[in-house]
């Protein structure tokens, strides 16, 4: 399908990644700066995710634990460390003041199940290995802002809510489309106020 849309639209570019192995992001930031030739990187938008239905804590092992936690919360932090310089230089370039991802941004897609203070209100879903590398991904995000700001790059978390995807699955109460609609309009309006928040698919803050 996504070979299918690059065909369809030329100024669409694939490029190959496995944000769980450092040598294939640091291939991929070099096969991006190739393309730039010689200008920034807006934004660059983590979401890449695995989830194990099953991972409840009488059932959930180590193994497990570093899987999705190695592809949820440290395939970002990589994939920002190594797409940093050209974030940099695209937030150099702006002429815009403030913060915003038309400058320079990296956005996290996280999920409310990261947030400690909602878990009670979905916790029929335990996915343990899930929610801890999702509050991993949340501290990740706030740490990112707090540092790469300085550089006038805005961090953000956003939840897409419960999707119908494979992950979400035919239970969720969101379609693709209505989601990321959702979506593109928040990052339209997201501004350095919004730095370093956990906000959802209609733009509404979640409490950590």
């Amino acid at each position: 399908e996504l070979r299918d849309l690059a065909s369809r639209h030329p100024n669409l570019v694939l490029v190959k990644l496995d944000v769980a192995n450092p040598s294939a992001i640091t291939d991929a930031a070099k096969v991006v700066e190739g393309k730039l030739n010689g200008t920034g990187l807006n934004l660059l938008i983590n979401n890449a995710g695995i989830y194990t239905p099953a991972a409840s804590l009488e059932i959930v092992d180590a193994e497990d634990m570093i899987r999705t936690y190695k592809t949820n919360a440290v395939g970002p932090m990589l994939m920002a460390q190594a797409f940093l310089p050209l974030l940099k230089k695209a937030a150099q370039e702006s002429k815009e003041k403030g913060l915003s991802c038309s400058k320079a941004a990296i956005i996290n897609i996280s999920t409310v199940m990261g947030s400690i203070e909602k878990t009670p209100e979905s916790f029929f879903k335990p996915v343990i290995s899930y929610r801890c590398s999702k509050a991993a991904l949340n501290m990740l995000t706030k740490c990112q802002a707090l540092t790469y700001g300085e550089a006038g790059i805005l961090c953000v978390a956003l939840h897409p809510g419960w999707v119908k995807t494979d992950m979400g699955s035919q239970e969720a109460d969101l379609t693709v489309d209505a989601s990321v609609r959702g979506l593109l309009s928040v990052l339209l309006v997201l501004s350095e106020k919004h730095s370093g928040t956990l906000l959802n698919w209609e733009g509404k803050a979640i409490p950590w």
